[in-house]
């Protein structure tokens, strides 16, 4: 079924469409989540709550790419039950390290709390991921939005890990030079 009948199915609260969505993205839902919690049943959780979260979401947004949008929804969930699994845990895990990496980017020691605050930086980040080829494009969000590990990054693009690493720390330098430029990161 096309995602846009998927949508049409929930807007219209066909219980049915809820069973749609799951047939098609479940095992894409649950190998973005489980990449971040590194456990089955919490990952099982965060794809279940992404069901409902959608349905909630779904009217009143009307998402173009249901895809991205269910991956921002399970994202959230599961990096939300990361950090309370882990709260009193720092370093050492993949998410940590992915998040740390990208911190020295977007942080200057402040919480980004104001909505308009986070909107300008998302907004900037996208302008700086548009300007980037196809590849480094994919490598940046494999590694911060999905997670993955620099193995794993490494293995699809059939390139060296310290390529990969290179490539990441070019990116994070050239992302904290635009975001100066932009005035987002001070």
């Amino acid at each position: 079924m096309e995602d846009q009948e998927i949508v049409q199915l929930i807007w219209d609260r066909q219980e049915h469409g809820l069973r749609e969505l799951s047939n098609k993205y479940n095992g894409y839902c649950y190998s973005v989540s489980y990449r971040i919690v590194h456990d089955a049943e919490d990952a099982r959780e965060c794809v279940n709550d992404t069901w409902l979260k959608t349905w909630s979401a779904i009217p009143p947004e009307r998402p173009r790419a249901l895809r991205g949008f269910l991956a921002k929804i399970v994202r959230n969930l599961s990096l939300n039950r990361y950090r309370n699994m882990h709260a009193d845990r720092r370093g050492g895990g993949i998410v940590n390290l992915a998040l740390e990496e990208l911190q020295e980017c977007v942080s200057d020691g402040r919480r980004v709390e104001e909505r308009i605050e986070l909107q300008e930086l998302t907004g900037a980040i996208e302008a700086f991921l548009r300007q980037q080829t196809q590849r480094n494009r994919s490598i940046f969000l494999q590694r911060y939005f999905y997670m993955m590990q620099i193995r794993e990054i490494a293995e699809r693009h059939d390139m060296r890990e310290g390529t990969v690493k290179s490539v990441l720390s070019r990116m994070r330098k050239e992302l904290r030079t635009w975001l100066r430029k932009e005035a987002v990161y001070l």
